[in-house]
């Protein structure tokens, strides 16, 4: 999409895709103390917090992945594909850094004719290699290898996150009420509403 080479699109993308996924991982957090018994550990759950922002860890992946823009989009349709897939894995703040930086780079593997290897991006993630590749093996597994976005999906996503980013404030990136966030089926047809907190 001609929309994404534009370069003011990007740092707004990846400011709503940080907000809403910090949102949804301080959400599951919360609902994770209450109901632990429930959610899984996995090779995406680090033993403590990363320090560094969901934000500044997309910049950071923007900046030394030199993947296309459009990776970012799909990387956002995995995501939400393994966390329907993966109910019993939700996205909190101890895997949604491993989790970022899996999807970009299987996204990338997918889309782009040019890509870095797996050493590359553990770098760019702060893991090892070894790391890395049980990350994209069990993110692989975990999307059951169902890697294609179709233009439709990849058009209803962005178009979403288009729409939300011309909607934000200045401020509703750190603070706003809950919003309706809008998951899309692969047949494109139907579409649900998921509270994301």
């Amino acid at each position: 999409m001609a929309e994404l080479e534009n370069p003011g699109v990007m740092p707004k993308l990846i400011a709503f895709l940080s907000s809403l996924l910090e949102r949804v991982s301080e959400s599951n957090d919360l609902t994770g103390r209450v109901t632990t018994q429930s959610q899984s550990v996995s090779v995406f759950h680090g033993l403590s917090r990363p320090p560094i922002t969901i934000q500044s860890y997309l910049e950071r992946i923007f900046k030394y992945a030199n993947c296309s823009s459009s990776c970012f989009v799909v990387a956002y349709v995995y995501l939400d594909r393994f966390t329907q897939r993966q109910p019993l894995l939700p996205i909190n703040s101890f895997n949604v850094h491993r989790l970022l930086i899996t999807s970009v780079m299987v996204a990338a593997k997918f889309l782009d004719d040019l890509y870095y290897n797996n050493a590359y991006y553990a770098k760019v993630g702060g893991i090892s290699t070894k790391e890395m590749n049980l990350l994209e093996l069990d993110f692989l597994f975990g999307l059951g290898f169902d890697l294609n976005v179709t233009p439709n999906t990849f058009h209803a996503y962005f178009s979403y996150l288009q729409k939300e980013m011309t909607l934000l404030q200045p401020l509703s990136l750190l603070v706003g009420p809950p919003r309706s966030v809008i998951t899309f089926n692969d047949d494109e047809a139907t579409h649900q509403k998921q509270l994301a907190v």
